[in-house]
């Protein structure tokens, strides 16, 4: 079954919160990884894996660079789910 948009900001929170120790509540759909999350470039490849693995989804790297805040994985997980 998909997950709706709420289920996936709270899997990804769970996901950051685990690769870049953030707190599950401060990770919130207009963060951007990177500026408000300080999730660098090496964390940012785990947490692309663990979304793949835990939406059953494929992000390819190219699709990768366009995914700079919580809420643009989001979608992106929303609209590639199997």
């Amino acid at each position: 079954m998909a997950a709706t948009k709420e289920e996936i900001i709270t899997g990804l929170a769970e996901i950051v919160n685990e690769i870049a120790g953030i707190p599950t509540e401060d990770v919130k759909e207009e963060k951007s990884f990177t500026d408000d999350l300080d999730v660098d470039s090496l964390s940012m490849v785990e947490v692309v894996v663990a979304a793949e693995e835990r939406f059953n989804v494929k992000i390819p790297d190219d699709d990768v660079k366009n995914l700079q805040t919580v809420g643009d994985a989001a979608k992106y997980v929303l609209d590639h789910q199997g």
